[in-house]
């Protein structure tokens, strides 16, 4: 075994490094695009597969070795298939960090935004629930949700949470400095964890459980504000204390 790995070291170019850098870097960002969703097990299924080809061949289990071979070739396949979603994001990814993040600016323009809409709803009793990504993809844990990649503006926000439209119900998903989805309903927790809360304020902890979102809720009752995140309920929130939350979570 270690004249093997000494005579392939030996042999090793320096395309050969350029070769398995960009083979990590694929690997990161795959594992990076596809953490916390539904396809992460599928991921994990593949690595074992792999790993279990790799001791077959070390010590030269012959049919195991043969029937692994045979398989590997459609395995290929597979993760084109099983992974094109993410395959494609991945490529957008790329692109996207060949382009300077937006600044300092607009992320303060994006949370003075949110912080307006949601003293607005405050002041006028208006349930609401602002769930705002981070990581994770929301989306892969929501029900029902109307598409609206929008910018994130005030006054569309407003439109949507007022009584009467047809998106009031359920919650909005801000992903990527816009507006991704409306009239969301998210999974509430489980039973032992209830608690005198509200079904919205129970939603916002559901998600917040399931994903590293950070979710803005706004009581139709008394217009008070909280923020859930890590599936934990912070309650009664001014302006200053939910811009302070939204900053130390870099929102």
């Amino acid at each position: 075994m270690l004249d093997f790995l000494v005579n392939a070291f030996s042999k090793f170019r320096l395309t050969d490094i350029i070769d398995i850098f960009l083979l990590c870097v694929i690997f990161y960002y795959l594992l990076v695009i596809i953490k916390g969703t539904k396809s992460y097990q599928i991921a994990i299924g593949f690595v074992s597969i792999a790993l279990l080809g790799f001791v077959g061949s070390l010590f030269k289990l012959t049919a195991f070795s043969y029937i692994l071979k045979n398989f590997f070739p459609y395995m290929i396949f597979a993760i084109i298939i099983l992974f094109q979603d993410e395959l494609r994001q991945i490529l957008s990814e790329i692109g996207s960090k060949l382009k300077k993040k937006y600044s300092l600016s607009d992320k303060s323009s994006l949370r003075d935004e949110i912080i307006n809409t949601v003293v607005a709803l405050s002041l006028s009793r208006i349930g609401a629930i602002i769930a705002i990504e981070r990581e994770n993809r929301v989306t892969d844990y929501v029900n029902k949700p109307v598409k609206i990649d929008a910018l994130v503006n005030k006054d569309l926000l407003l439109s949507i949470f007022i009584p009467g439209s047809p998106l009031h119900d359920g919650a909005v998903v801000i992903s990527k400095n816009r507006i991704d989805v409306a009239r969301c309903f998210f999974q509430l927790p489980p039973l032992l964890e209830l608690s005198p809360s509200g079904t919205r304020h129970l939603a916002a902890i559901g998600i917040t459980q399931q994903t590293d979102c950070v979710a803005i809720v706004v009581s139709e009752e008394t217009g008070k504000i909280s923020l859930a995140v890590n599936g934990e309920l912070i309650r009664g929130l001014d302006r200053e204390g939910l811009k302070n939350r939204l900053v130390y979570y870099e929102i």
